[in-house]
This record gives C-alpha cells, sequence and structure tokens, in this order.
C-alpha cells in the first residue's frame, strides 16, 4: 500500500503520494477537474514549454540575485529532467480545468521543486528548503507563465506540423508529375465543365495547401511575444526591475528564437487573439485538406457506376453484408479529422471572446484545442499520404472515355467554329446522346486531324493559337 506525506494548501491538508512529486494543489486538481481524456502528460511539447518558461524565469532570478546558486542549479537540473520527458507521469491532471491555469503552473511548480529537493539530497515536501511558490515561481503569476509556456509549445508544435504538411504537399506533386499526360475532364457545380489532365488536379491540391504555408507561419509569430514579467494583471507587481526583459532574453538563449516582450503587458495578459489566430489558421487548412478529401472520394467514386477515374488502395472490407465492396476509408477520416479542427476552432473562437477585465479564464480549453487540433492534423497528413495519396492510381481509359463522350469539350471548339456553331453541335450532342467529337466528323465541320490537334492534352491546357479554319 502507498504510503503518504502530508501537504497543506489554503484550503487544508491532504496526503500525497510519497512517491509523487506533484504536491497538494496537483492533487486538488486531479479531484476538482475529471472532465476528459486530454491530459497534459499527453503533450510533452507543452511540458517543454513549461520547463523552458521555468528555466528562463530561474535564469533571470539568478541573474538578480534572488535564487541562490543551490537553489538555481536545483531548479535548473529539474527543469531539465521535465524538458527531456523524464518526469511525464508526475502530469497527469486534465487540461480543461477552471482557474485559468492554476493548476497546470502549480502543478509544474511542485514537481520542479520537489525533484529539485531530491537532487540536492532532500526529500519532497521539504518546502522550506526549495518552495514551489517562492522559488520555481518566483518573480511570476500563473498568468504570464502559464500563457508563455503554451506559445513555446505550440510554436514547437507548429514547426511540427509544418514539416508533416510539407511532405503531404510534396506527395501531391508527385502524383501531379506522374499523371500529368493523362486528358480528364474538368468538372464545375459536379458539371462537364471543360478538359484538363489528373496532373493539374493533383498539381491544384498540391498548391491550394502550400499556398497556405505563410498564413500558418504568419500566424505562429504571435506564439514569439509573451508577457512574461506581467505577473497577475500585467503591472509587474511582485518583479524587480528588468526582470522582465531578464526573462524573455534568457528564452531567447534556451531556445535560439526570437522571443519579444509584448508591448503592453496590462493588454497582453488578457488578450487571447494568438491562440484565436492561430486556431483559424489551422481551421483554413482544415477547410482545404477537406475539400481534397471529398474531390478524391468523388474521383474514385465507383468502381463501375461512379466516376471511377482514380483509384484509392483498398484498405479494408467496405461492408458488412455487402460482399466486394471497399469504401474510402483514409479520405472519410481526415474530413472527420478537419470538421474536428473546425469545431475545436469554434470553441477556441468563443473561449477568445469570453476574456473579461484583465484576464482571460477560458485560455485551458483554447489551449488545449490548439494543441488537439495540430496533433490530430499531423496524424491525418500522415495517414492520407501513406495510406491514401500515394499509392493512387489513375483510370487512364476512364479519363479518355469521357473526354470523347463529352459535350465539354465543345468549349476547346469555340474559339475555331464559333459560338453559334459549337452551340448547335452540343445541342444535337444532348439530344441524341452522342459525342461532340462523333458530331464534328460526321459534319464535316473539321478534319479528325483537325480535331486531334485542337483535343491534343498539349491543345486544351493552356492558352494556345492554332491555325486551323472550319470547313463549314
Amino acid at each position: 500500500m502507498s504510503q503518504f506525506r502530508i501537504e497543506s494548501d489554503l484550503i487544508g491538508e491532504k496526503q500525497i503520494p510519497v512517491e509523487a512529486l506533484y504536491g497538494v494543489q496537483t492533487l486538488r486538481c486531479i479531484e476538482n477537474f475529471d472532465i476528459s481524456h486530454f491530459h497534459l502528460n499527453e503533450y510533452p511539447l507543452y511540458l517543454k514549454g513549461l520547463a523552458i518558461t521555468k528555466m528562463g524565469a530561474a535564469m533571470a532570478n539568478h541573474e538578480l540575485g534572488l535564487l541562490a546558486d543551490e537553489t538555481f542549479n536545483a531548479i535548473m537540473a529539474a527543469c531539465k529532467e521535465v524538458e527531456e520527458g523524464k518526469l511525464d507521469e508526475h502530469f497527469p491532471i486534465d487540461m480543461i480545468q477552471g482557474g485559468a491555469g492554476t493548476s497546470t503552473n502549480m502543478n509544474a511548480n511542485e514537481v520542479i521543486a520537489n525533484r529539485a529537493l531530491q537532487l540536492i539530497g532532500h526529500q519532497p515536501g521539504e518546502h522550506k528548503v526549495i518552495s514551489p511558490n517562492d522559488d520555481v515561481n518566483r518573480s511570476q503569476s500563473t498568468n504570464d507563465s502559464y500563457p508563455t509556456a503554451a506559445h513555446i509549445g505550440l510554436y514547437y508544435t507548429h514547426l511540427e506540423l509544418v514539416s508533416h504538411l510539407v511532405v503531404l504537399i510534396e506527395s501531391f506533386r508527385a502524383k501531379a508529375e506522374e499523371f500529368k499526360g493523362i486528358l480528364k475532364m474538368g468538372r464545375t457545380q459536379l458539371e462537364d465543365a471543360v478538359p484538363m489532365t489528373l496532373g493539374q488536379t493533383f498539381g491544384g491540391f498540391a498548391s491550394i495547401l502550400e499556398d497556405e504555408l505563410p498564413h500558418l507561419n504568419e500566424a505562429a509569430e504571435d506564439f514569439l511575444t509573451v508577457n512574461m514579467g506581467a505577473t497577475a494583471i500585467g503591472t509587474g507587481i511582485c518583479s524587480e526591475p528588468g526582470y522582465a526583459e531578464k526573462c524573455v532574453a534568457s528564452l531567447e538563449k534556451l531556445t535560439g528564437l526570437p522571443f519579444r516582450l509584448a508591448e503592453d503587458l496590462v493588454g497582453a495578459t488578457s488578450d487571447t487573439s494568438c491562440l484565436v489566430g492561430y486556431s483559424a489558421a489551422m481551421k483554413r487548412r482544415a477547410v482545404k485538406v477537406s475539400k481534397i478529401s471529398n474531390d478524391l472520394r468523388l474521383l474514385a467514386s465507383g468502381p463501375r457506376c461512379g466516376l471511377g477515374e482514380i483509384n484509392l488502395p483498398a484498405k479494408q472490407p467496405g461492408s458488412s453484408i455487402m460482399p466486394g465492396k471497399v469504401n474510402p476509408v483514409i479520405p472519410e477520416v481526415m474530413t472527420q479529422i478537419c470538421y474536428k479542427v473546425m469545431g475545436n476552432d469554434v470553441c477556441v473562437t468563443m473561449s477568445g471572446e469570453a476574456a473579461q477585465m484583465e484576464l482571460n479564464a477560458m485560455e485551458p480549453v483554447m489551449i488545449q484545442c490548439c494543441f488537439e487540433s495540430a496533433e490530430i492534423l499531423m496524424n491525418g497528413f500522415d495517414t492520407l499520404r501513406v495510406n491514401c495519396i500515394d499509392g493512387i492510381t489513375a483510370n487512364a481509359e476512364r479519363c479518355e472515355s469521357y473526354i470523347r463522350n463529352s459535350i465539354g469539350i465543345v468549349t476547346a471548339l469555340n474559339p475555331i467554329i464559333g459560338y453559334k456553331h459549337s452551340t448547335a453541335i452540343a445541342k444535337k450532342a444532348q439530344e441524341t446522346g452522342r459525342g461532340v467529337y462523333e458530331l464534328v466528323l460526321e459534319e464535316g465541320i473539321l478534319s479528325k486531324d483537325e480535331l486531334d490537334t485542337i483535343l491534343a492534352p498539349e491543345n486544351m491546357i493552356k492558352p494556345v493559337k492554332l491555325d486551323i479554319k472550319p470547313r463549314k
């Protein structure tokens, strides 16, 4: 049976498992907020952000003479273990919590203080030697250290998200090159439009994702502005002159990232617009990936009674009752991920609006949503790429048959035979069910060679000037 130590806080005493590095305030969070399956120790980059934030504060306090050498060195060593993921089990709290993040901040303070105590030969809970509040949290409040840790963790998460996205874009580019010679019908409003290549379709997918990279990067830049030194409401109470600047300089030294101190700490302490902006940037990406996923499902629909222009890799049987059925499960799950990201963005937006006076108490759920959205997008990008995009094959004959039978190719003839003549051909094709290609040859408007030249892939997918005159 576990043994316990006794710790106390404003509310009273609690028994803490002797092996636990967390303390009384963390235990209250565990008891009060059994809300979700999103726990702090499942977000290693957030823990890294907490560790770096506490190290930056300790460096500034030590430089100002507010931490003795032994205490400083022990805190730094304990923070390093948190950063390296060695103490994850001691961060069991729910990410969704009341108190504007106080539980998360105190979880970090308690674990770091207790591990620091162990490193200098003391027992957890001997807080007269190293205190979670007076030493680890010196010159800080939850209201500056908590959002700063989230900024750091989310910026590192952003770098990972971009790397996963770039690889997905490259996969689409490879398919664009592979399919560049396959002519197909483009469609608008799900109706036949004009010819294009299948390579252009996949190139378009790559481009609309690539175009979002600057927006995502720009949104992430806001994470590099922090309010360390603001303490409770931005006035800097309980910190010394110069602490804020030294702390931010320490963060920059620890990470190599160009952190900036917010110009107005009062405004910055209640402002969560960087979370709103980054969530919105992820939503933009989700909207586009969902569009692509749905296009893949349409292009692969069938296999015999749908479009069937491409084949998606078969990943699992598609029905418990219909033999032979295979469903587009990978684009389906990607679309569901995108819907979840869009839903998280609504939560972040509403929570951002809920800031009152000098603080936004809804910040915990905003942070959780941003971390979750980034994580599931990364997993989705990899799943879509490996289990779907890389294995797509083209049905070139099906694409060609649609071109031959389509009324839409009459648009390519319009500059040669004129709009009125083209309309007449299109109407006759609709009435008879025959193809434009067949009717043009039958009526002797163009020779087969001329028609084939006009309809050659290289002449159908870009502006061209052809010296061809109609015979009628």
